[in-house]
């Protein structure tokens, strides 16, 4: 994990927003696989793939949020 402590917060912040808005147009593909998640349209390894791939860096910033936070405590 020391190689998550050496990237700053704010790159990474900025870079899961992108990452997670791509495309602009028509529709952000994370928002559009979550929906189709909720409606248990999410059937096909491609869009599975571009679940993961568009939220990967989110993660990323929780568990850095999180690793921060416990050794604050």
């Amino acid at each position: 994990m020391k190689w998550l402590e050496k990237i700053p917060l704010g790159p990474l912040v900025l870079a899961a927003a992108f990452m997670a808005l791509l495309p602009f147009r028509p529709q952000p593909h994370l928002w559009e696989k979550l929906g189709m998640l909720v409606n248990a349209q999410l059937t096909q390894a491609v869009d599975i793939f571009d679940l993961l791939w568009h939220s990967a860096l989110i993660f990323l910033v929780l568990v850095k949020i999180f690793s921060v936070k416990t050794k604050e405590s």
